[in-house]
């Protein structure tokens, strides 16, 4: 029974938020004054998806929890890092001009740029880890400014060496050897399945690991629970903070990776923006933990492909689907805050009633 009621609590917070999410979508778009119903948004969002969605709800669906996962490392380490938008975009054109470079044969040339993205993005985070550390600069201010930082950086080099055609710019394509093939599960229309989603499974088991496996991650999860703790108990605080946003930045780096290697196959026009901060959203709504971000990334993934269809099929904007996943990210932090003290309360009561029927149990 104890079992059963943990699980409730567990599930009911998010289907709270869910509820609300909708709620509050529907609301705005009556207020819109949309000629489309409610109804057809929904019946739109909520039909089943074709063969070709699935795919790109698979495809996202990996990219962003690997996402999420960078953005939980450093929430769990009690750092709030906004930097994985700008970590993962020169991460990502370091990867793609290094494999368009074709220094190495074949998947070593895959490999080695996978190196370069999490070397690339590990170093652009590690500004901001050692800004906190040695001058106490808040790693809000400086990831807010590195990503800035990094858009402008990218667009500088990428205008100056890459490839200019018409009103587009992009790096070079990388070699056929280096371009990974991925899943068909139905026709060839409905595109591919990246073989380099796999990372997200990779990544995720081992964010679990870390976190509950070794020593490391007792001390990332010590220090961001009470840093004066971790310090009495003989942790290094500054090295914790700066390792974690090393690790958090090499996550990053690979996010756009099976896109690139599967589908792209340069830095230009295809490249992805945005994903940075979907993470941090998904990361917040699946609570940093690894199977938590799974539905969190699957929702949002789900939402985001299925909106595609809403300005084909009505006068709704393919947008409102960002109040969903907004008002749903807010809503959960509410609910399980108010699910959390219901379950204290509950637990306070039963502790309260123990002693009484104990007593009316005792034969006169």
């Amino acid at each position: 029974m104890n079992v059963l009621r943990r699980i409730g609590f567990a599930l009911l917070a998010p289907v709270i938020a869910v509820v609300i999410a909708m709620a509050v979508t529907s609301i705005v778009i009556v207020a819109t004054g949309s000629q489309s119903g409610v109804g057809d948004f929904w019946n739109i969002i909520l039909s089943e998806p074709s063969d070709r969605v699935l795919v790109d709800i698979v495809n996202q669906t990996g990219m962003i929890y690997l996402s999420a996962v960078a953005a939980a490392i450093g929430f769990r380490m009690g750092l709030f890092n906004i930097g994985v938008e700008g970590q993962y975009t020169v991460g990502s054109f370091a990867a793609a001009s290094f494999a368009g470079g074709a220094f190495l044969p074949g998947f070593l040339n895959v490999l080695a740029s996978l190196v370069v993205a999490v070397v690339v993005a590990a170093l652009w985070a590690g500004i901001a880890g050692i800004l906190r550390t040695t001058r106490g600069v808040s790693e809000v201010i400086s990831t807010i400014m590195l990503n800035a930082i990094a858009g402008i950086l990218v667009g500088y080099l990428i205008d100056k060496y890459g490839i200019h055609g018409g009103n587009s710019v992009r790096t070079k394509v990388i070699p056929e050897g280096a371009q990974v093939g991925g899943y068909t599960p139905f026709d060839a229309a409905a595109g591919e399945i990246w073989t380099l989603g796999l990372l997200a499974v990779i990544v995720g088991v081992g964010f679990w690991v870390l976190l509950n496996r070794t020593r490391f991650g007792f001390d990332l999860r010590a220090t961001g629970a009470s840093q004066t703790a971790a310090v009495a108990s003989g942790i290094k605080v500054k090295r914790m903070l700066l390792a974690s946003m090393l690790l958090s930045g090499g996550v990053a780096g690979l996010i756009w990776m099976p896109a690139f290697f599967g589908d792209a196959y340069s830095y230009g026009t295809t490249f992805q923006a945005g994903l940075g901060f979907t993470g941090i959203a998904v990361a917040l709504l699946g609570r940093n933990q690894p199977l938590g971000m799974v539905f969190g990334a699957l929702l949002f993934a789900f939402l985001t492909a299925q909106s595609n269809s809403l300005t084909l099929l009505t006068d709704i904007s393919a947008s409102v689907v960002l109040i969903t996943q907004g008002v749903a990210v807010l809503a959960v932090v509410i609910a399980y805050e108010l699910v959390r003290r219901y379950r204290v309360r509950i637990e306070q009561r039963s502790v309260a009633e123990t002693p009484r029927t104990q007593v009316e149990e005792v034969p006169v």
